[in-house]
């Protein structure tokens, strides 16, 4: 758990260790990369108060390799420390845990409460959508918005932008922070099926973000700057609105991959309205000039112009994978114009996708 806020490209040497310490009959594991911190504890037998701090890569590798029994943590002479599982032993060189940096706590009182359902849901409608670099720190991060009873998250890359809503407690006045989209994915991966709700509590200084949950706490850095007006992206019209499966759109999107790798990505669809005599359909396919093409003709309502509109097929992929809803509505206006995408049923969500340019033919 600790582990994903180890530093792998510091140049502090101590930050590639998690720090173990005694604490109240527990043990408490502590690691960071001076912008993300996690902490977690877990039961154990004390015997003697103390800490250290093991280089995370080798214990991680080392204890995964051992039996299903208890492990024994015992610090040796100078910074050594020894690892033993039934059969198996290793002593590792630590470092000083007085090294070690602190990590922040936040002794105001939380923000707001939200289960962790809800967030855990939240996270994995946007985060995908923030930017992977951090040439620009504000599209690396999420926008979380608490205003009105309605928590907001929003995340943008350049390309592709999704807009999540929930209605949470009301708070006395709008708080608006941009968290690093990384630190938000550790808190999905790490909440799991937790009962209690997680407490968010924003710093009145805006720097910092914790998330308290059952035996974990993660702590980052905000972003500062100003997250992009999203409300200015999202198209506020259509020319055509397509509603298909949302798995038989999934599926047809991935088989079209196949063949869109070798050709700059692009997924090609085709809207064709129906009639009197027949249903309206979609034509997903993509071509690779030296390797063939792939197409799924799909049943669906679409209602309006019809036309033709290409996306990136890990951008569409990306969405569909996360809609949560039986069937998804594509809103398009033009070729050139971006594309909606809302899984059908839920308004508290949008997701925009700008479309690829494909030669004519």
């Amino acid at each position: 758990m600790v582990s994903r806020a180890v530093s792998t490209r510091s140049t502090l040497p101590i930050l590639s260790n998690i720090l173990f310490s005694t604490d109240q009959g527990r043990l408490k594991l502590v690691a960071t990369n001076l912008e993300l911190g996690i902490t977690t504890w877990v039961g154990a037998e004390i015997e003697s108060e103390g800490s250290t701090t093991i280089p995370s890569r080798l214990l991680t590798d080392f204890v995964a390799s051992l039996p299903n029994e208890k492990v024994r943590i015992e610090t040796l002479d100078g910074e050594k420390v020894r690892v033993s599982c039934g059969h198996s032993s290793a002593d590792i060189l630590g470092m000083n845990p007085e090294d070690f940096p602190t990590i922040p706590t936040v002794s105001d009182e939380p923000t707001i409460r939200v289960e962790p359902s809800v967030l855990k849901e939240m996270i994995g409608q946007v985060v995908f959508a923030a930017a992977g670099d951090d040439s620009r720190p504000v599209l690396a991060g999420v926008l979380m918005r608490f205003e009105e009873g309605t928590l907001t998250m929003a995340a943008a890359d350049g390309f592709r932008l999704a807009v999540k809503h929930h209605a949470v407690d009301q708070l006395p006045e709008p708080i608006s922070v941009i968290v690093p989209a990384k630190a938000l994915d550790a808190l999905a991966r790490l909440i799991g099926d937790s009962a209690e709700p997680i407490e968010i509590t924003v710093t009145p200084n805006r720097s910092q973000v914790m998330f308290h949950g059952e035996n974990v706490d993660i702590i980052s850095r905000l972003v500062d700057g100003n997250f992009p007006n999203f409300n200015q992206i999202i198209p506020k019209q259509y020319a055509t609105r397509t509603i298909l499966d949302t798995q038989e759109f999934l599926q047809a999107a991935r088989r079209a991959s196949i063949f869109a790798r070798d050709s700059s990505n692009a997924v090609r669809l085709q809207l064709e309205p129906g009639d009197d005599q027949s249903a309206g359909k979609v034509v997903i396919s993509a071509t690779a000039a030296e390797i063939g093409s792939g197409a799924d003709e799909l049943a669906a309502t679409v209602e309006g112009d019809g036309g033709q509109i290409a996306f990136n097929a890990k951008y569409l992929t990306d969405v569909l994978s996360v809609i949560g809803t039986g069937q998804v509505a594509l809103e398009t206006q033009a070729p050139n114009a971006p594309g909606v995408i809302k899984p059908v049923g839920n308004d508290a969500y949008t997701h925009v996708i700008m479309p690829m340019h494909l030669a004519t033919r």
